[in-house]
C-alpha cells in the first residue's frame, strides 16, 4: 500500500484513520447520526490491550481495491464496502456464495428450489442465481476475481426451462471479497449499476510462513443442509527471491439444499426437495515473479467445473396438449476457463509512480438439458420422448493499462490520480436443439445469433487530500457495439446496436476528528443491452392465438445515479459505520412485452424488449462491533430499502425485507465461540407487486428469528476445527426471495421453505 510522503501528521493520520463508507436521505436517519457522533466522539479510547479480539484485529487496517482501482485504506474511500475475509470466509460456516452474505444486510443470493418443467417455467434452474444488492440483481451487479468479469447471466420465456445464474465461483480458492454497494460504472463501467463483488484469490504469500520456502493449506468440510462434502488442497513456494508459485484444487460433492417440506410425493404435490447430485472441482496455478525495481508479474490459470443432475419428480403426472408426464430428468454442466497476466511496474516519471496491465482471456460454456418420457393420455400405448438442449457459451478478451500518480501540495495536502483505458471483446453465442420442437419451428435453432460486443473505455479519478478533506472526482466514458453475425439458424434480420455512457462520480470525505469522519458519495450506473435483449427471437403463427418475440434495435442502456451520505467512527472498544443511500434509475429493460398486435394470424401479438421503468430505491444501513472485554465483541448489523418502479407506482419485488443481524464473539484458549441472531422482518402486501392471474394473492412471507451457533478449535499449532450450527431452533420461515411470485394459497408452499435446523464442520490445516 502506498503511504503518502507530505508530512508527519499526515501521514500519521492516514495510517490510524476510521474504516467504512455510506449515504444520506432519510431524515430519521440524520437525527440517529447527530446523535450517536458526540457521543462516540467524546468515548475515551481503551488500550488496545483491551479491545475485544476481532475490534483489536481492525486495528491493522483493511486495504482494499474495488472502492477505487488502488490500494488503500477501507477509510479513504467514501463509499460503503464489506470487506470479507479470514473468518468471514471460514469453511464451516461458507460453503457458497448463498452462506457468504447470509448476515450481511442488505445483500442476498436467490436461491430458488429446482421445480420446473420440460419445456416451461424454469424455477430453481440457475442455482445460487447471483447477488442482489439493496434491491437490484442479476446483470446489474458487476461481479469480477481478480479484477476479471464474471460471464452474465442468461435467461428469458423464449428460452422455457433454460435459465443460467452467475455462479462461476468456488470459494476455496477465494482469500477476499470486497462488495460496493452502490453504482461502481465510474471505475468499472457497464454493470455496475447496483454495486459489484470483487473476489480475489488465493495468493502465495498468503500461504508461505516467514521464513519457510514452503507452504500449504488442506481442508476438510461437510454441510448437513446439502449434504455437502469438500476437500481442498493449495500448496504454494517460494524456490527464490525472485518467484513464488501457489497451485490448488479444490473438489466438492453435494445433495439438493433441504428444506421443510414432508410431502414426498412423485408429482406436483411434492414439497420435498427434488433429489440433485451436484459436482464441483475448480484448479487455480499462479506464478508471481518480482525481478527488482518494484516490478511484479503474476501469471494465473484458473479452471471451475459445475454439474448438476436433478430428478424432477415434481415434473411427473402433469398433463399438456394431450400427454401426461411419465419423466423429468435436467443436467446442467457450466466450465469457467481463465488465463491472465498482471504486471506492476514502479516507475519514476512525472506521469506515473506505477503502472499496471492486465490481459485476461476468460471462456465459459454453460449446458442445461431436459429430458422428458410422456404418454397419450387417450392412447395408454403411445409414449414419446421430448427434451431440450440448450447451450451458452462466452469468450472474453480484456485489457486494462492503468496509472497512478501521487504529488505533495504542500506540508499537509496531497493529490492523487488514477487514470487509464479498460478494452474488452467478447463472443456470445447460443444453440438450441432436441427433440420434439415447440410448434412453428425446427431443431437446431438460435434464441439469439452469435454476437460479438465491444468495449473501449477511459477512466480518471483524481483525488484531493489534506488533514481534513478529501474530495475524489472521477469520470469515465465508455463506447460499446454488439454486431451479431448472419446465421441460417436465426430466420429474421439481427439488430446492431452501438452506444456510448459518461458516468461521473463525487466523493467527499470530511474528518471533524482523528478517528472520526463523515463522507458522501453521488455516483452514476449504466448497464448496456445485453444480446438475448436486442435480439430474441421465437415465433409460433400456428396456434389459436398466434405470437411471436422479435429483435429490438432501439434499446437504449440503462442507466441510475446514487446517492450514498454517512458516517463512521473508531473511539476505543467501538467501531461503527452509518449511512442512508437513494438511487434513481431510468430506462429498465423489460423482457417479453406486448408492444402489438391483436393475436390473430393478420396481427400476430408481438413482443419485445423495451426500456420502460423507471425505479426509486432507498434505505439506511447500520454496522457496529464493540468490545466487551479483552476477549469479547459484540457485533451489530441493520439493513433496510424501499423500492418503487415510479412510472407503474408499483413496488419493486427484488427488495428484500429490513434484517438486523446480532452476534457476539468470544475467545476463551484454544476455542472461539460465536452466535448470530438473524431477524428478518415481514413483507407487506402493500410492499409486493402482484404478478399472478387475476384472483390470485401473492404470498407474502412473516417475520421470523433465527439463531446460528459456532465453534472453533485450535487443536494444535496450525491445525483448527470449525463448526456451526444454523437455525438452531428448527424454526420453519420462507425468504422472500424464493418465494416471489408464489401465489398465498398454494398447497406446495412448504417447498419453498428455507433449512431447519442444519450443521456444518471444517477441519483446516495449515502447514
Amino acid at each position: 500500500m502506498h503511504v503518502y510522503s507530505v508530512s508527519p501528521s499526515l501521514s500519521a493520520r492516514r495510517t490510524l484513520a476510521p474504516c467504512a463508507p455510506t449515504v444520506l436521505r432519510h431524515r430519521v436517519a440524520l437525527v440517529c447520526l447527530a446523535w450517536v457522533v458526540p457521543f462516540t466522539a467524546a468515548a475515551q479510547p481503551a488500550p488496545a490491550s483491551e479491545a475485544g479480539p476481532q475490534v483489536a484485529e481492525q486495528r491493522l487496517r483493511e486495504v482494499v481495491v474495488s472502492g477505487s482501482r488502488s490500494e488503500r485504506a477501507l477509510e479513504d474511500v467514501p463509499t460503503r464496502i464489506d470487506v470479507l475475509s479470514d473468518a468471514d470466509l471460514d469453511p464451516a460456516a461458507v460453503q457458497d456464495i448463498r452462506d457468504l452474505v447470509r448476515h450481511v444486510p442488505n445483500v442476498s443470493v436467490q436461491r430458488a428450489p429446482k421445480r420446473f418443467g420440460a419445456v416451461m417455467g424454469s424455477g430453481g434452474r440457475a442455482g445460487n442465481a447471483g447477488f442482489n444488492i439493496r434491491g437490484l440483481e442479476g446483470n446489474r451487479i458487476l461481479l469480477t476475481i481478480d479484477g476479471i468479469r464474471v460471464p452474465r447471466a442468461f435467461s428469458a420465456g423464449v428460452i422455457g426451462a433454460a435459465d443460467f445464474g452467475r455462479d462461476h465461483h468456488d470459494l476455496g480458492l477465494i482469500s477476499r471479497v470486497e462488495i460496493v454497494r452502490t453504482a461502481s460504472s465510474a471505475l468499472y463501467g457497464s454493470d455496475g449499476l447496483g454495486g459489484m463483488v470483487a473476489m480475489f484469490t488465493t495468493e502465495p504469500k498468503e500461504l508461505i510462513p516467514a521464513g519457510q520456502s514452503l507452504g500449504g493449506r488442506m481442508v476438510l468440510r461437510h454441510a448437513s443442509e446439502d449434504r455437502h462434502r469438500g476437500l481442498g488442497l493449495t500448496l504454494a513456494g517460494a524456490p527464490s527471491d525472485t518467484l513464488q508459485w501457489l497451485g490448488s484444487v479444490q473438489a466438492g460433492r453435494s445433495s439438493e439444499l433441504d428444506s421443510q417440506g414432508s410431502n414426498h410425493a412423485l408429482n406436483a404435490s411434492r414439497t420435498a426437495p427434488n433429489p440433485q447430485q451436484d459436482k464441483s472441482l475448480a484448479l487455480l496455478g499462479k506464478l508471481v515473479l518480482t525481478p527488482g525495481a518494484g516490478h511484479q508479474h503474476t501469471l494465473t490459470l484458473e479452471q471451475v467445473d459445475k454439474s448438476s443432475q436433478t430428478e424432477v419428480y415434481s415434473g411427473r403426472e402433469a398433463v399438456a396438449a394431450g400427454f401426461r408426464t411419465l419423466d423429468l430428468d435436467a443436467d446442467d454442466d457450466s466450465q469457467r476457463t481463465r488465463l491472465s497476466w498482471d504486471g506492476r511496474f514502479k516507475l519514476a516519471s512525472d506521469w506515473a509512480d506505477e503502472l499496471r496491465a492486465t490481459v485476461a482471456y476468460q471462456r465459459s460454456k454453460a449446458q442445461q438439458v431436459t429430458l422428458e418420457q410422456q404418454r397419450r393420455v387417450a392412447a395408454p400405448n403411445d409414449l414419446r420422448s421430448r427434451s431440450r438442449d440448450l447451450s451458452y457459451s462466452e469468450k472474453t478478451w480484456q485489457t486494462v493499462l492503468q496509472a497512478e500518480k501521487t504529488r505533495s501540495l504542500g506540508a499537509a495536502a496531497a493529490h492523487k490520480l488514477v487514470y487509464g483505458v479498460d478494452l474488452m471483446a467478447s463472443t456470445m453465442d447460443s444453440l438450441l436443439t432436441g427433440l420434439i420442437p415447440p410448434a412453428g419451428e425446427t431443431f437446431p435453432t438460435k434464441r439469439f445469433p452469435r454476437t460479438r460486443e465491444t468495449t473501449a473505455s477511459a477512466f480518471v479519478q483524481s483525488e484531493f487530500i489534506t488533514e481534513r478533506w478529501s474530495v475524489i472526482p472521477a469520470l469515465r466514458y465508455d463506447r460499446f457495439d454488439l454486431k451479431p453475425d448472419r446465421s441460417p439458424l436465426f430466420p429474421v434480420p439481427a439488430a446492431s446496436l452501438s452506444g456510448s455512457a459518461w458516468s461521473p462520480k463525487l466523493g467527499v470525505i470530511f474528518r471533524p476528528a482523528p478517528d472520526w469522519s463523515v463522507f458522501g458519495n453521488l455516483a452514476s450506473g449504466f448497464r448496456a443491452p445485453g444480446p438475448l435483449q436486442l435480439n430474441a427471437f421465437f415465433e409460433n403463427l400456428t396456434g389459436f392465438a398466434p405470437y411471436r418475440t422479435l429483435p429490438n434495435p432501439n434499446l437504449k442502456p440503462e442507466s441510475g445515479r446514487t446517492l450514498e451520505i454517512g458516517t463512521r467512527a473508531r473511539t476505543g472498544a467501538l467501531n461503527w459505520e452509518a449511512a442512508v443511500f437513494t438511487g434513481r434509475y431510468k430506462d429498465f429493460i423489460d423482457e417479453g412485452v406486448l408492444v402489438s398486435g391483436l393475436g390473430t394470424l393478420a396481427s400476430p401479438s408481438t413482443f419485445q424488449s423495451v426500456n420502460r421503468g423507471r425505479v426509486r430505491l432507498s434505505g439506511f444501513e447500520l454496522k457496529g462491533a464493540l468490545a466487551l472485554g479483552p476477549n469479547t465483541d459484540l457485533r451489530l448489523a441493520y439493513g433496510q430499502t424501499q423500492g418503487r418502479d415510479t412510472r407503474l407506482n408499483q413496488p419493486l419485488n427484488s427488495v428484500n425485507p429490513a434484517q438486523l443481524m446480532l452476534g457476539v464473539d468470544q475467545k476463551r484458549g484454544p476455542w472461539t465461540l460465536g452466535t448470530r441472531l438473524t431477524h428478518v422482518a415481514k413483507k407487506s402486501i402493500s410492499d409486493i407487486h402482484n404478478t399472478l392471474p387475476a384472483g390470485q394473492v401473492p404470498f407474502a412471507p412473516k417475520a421470523y428469528t433465527t439463531l446460528d451457533l459456532k465453534a472453533g478449535w485450535q487443536v494444535r499449532q496450525g491445525v483448527r476445527l470449525n463448526a456451526t450450527v444454523h437455525n438452531v431452533t428448527n424454526r420453519k420461515h420462507w425468504e422472500w426471495t424464493q418465494v416471489r411470485a408464489i401465489h398465498a394459497a398454494s398447497p406446495v408452499l412448504d417447498a419453498f421453505t428455507a433449512p431447519g435446523r442444519s450443521f456444518a464442520l471444517a477441519l483446516v490445516a495449515d502447514f
